[in-house]
């Protein structure tokens, strides 16, 4: 009988654990069919991880500089600042699972008429979020800009996660 009262005990310690767990869980809302949160409640006491705008490195450093080989498409350079972004992550041993926000600014490109490729941005992010293996979908703002500071460089992000 003491055995089944210390069973008894035990699962309910581990219950109100759980409980606990799952109530310190960053919550998105807004439409799931969406791509992006319209918002998430951070939960007290949890802490934060913020990236300062990243660029793109050189898609081929070799490239003479400004010229679209260089730093590639609104697209390309996309992918490299998220995987840019993933690794000061991993540094923190956080991953995309993690951001809570991503505010994104997108420039003309002038080797597409001028025109802001948001369609590309939009395909790079679909690669990480919202996926399978990433179901997060995180809050985000994308902005459209007249120019970032390189003249070759389409797309600055920054990151918020929350651990």
């Amino acid at each position: 009988m003491q055995r089944l009262f210390i069973l008894i005990g035990s699962i309910l310690l581990l219950l109100g654990y759980c409980a606990q767990l799952q109530a310190q869980a960053v919550e998105f809302f807004g439409n799931p069919t969406s791509a992006i949160s319209s918002g998430a409640v951070v939960p007290e006491g949890k802490k934060m991880f913020w990236s300062s705008g990243i660029v793109a490195d050189a898609a081929d450093s070799t490239a003479q500089v400004g010229t679209y080989a260089r730093f590639g498409n609104t697209k390309t350079q996309a992918i490299s600042i998220l995987q840019k972004l993933k690794t000061a992550l991993s540094k923190q041993k956080l991953s995309f699972k993690d951001v809570l926000y991503l505010r994104v600014y997108v420039a003309p490109d002038p080797f597409q008429n001028n025109r802001i490729d948001y369609q590309g941005w939009f395909d790079a992010y679909a690669q990480y979020f919202g996926t399978q293996e990433n179901p997060i979908k995180p809050c985000r703002s994308t902005i459209g800009v007249a120019a970032l500071v390189q003249p070759d460089k389409f797309i600055e992000i920054e990151l918020v996660a929350v651990y």
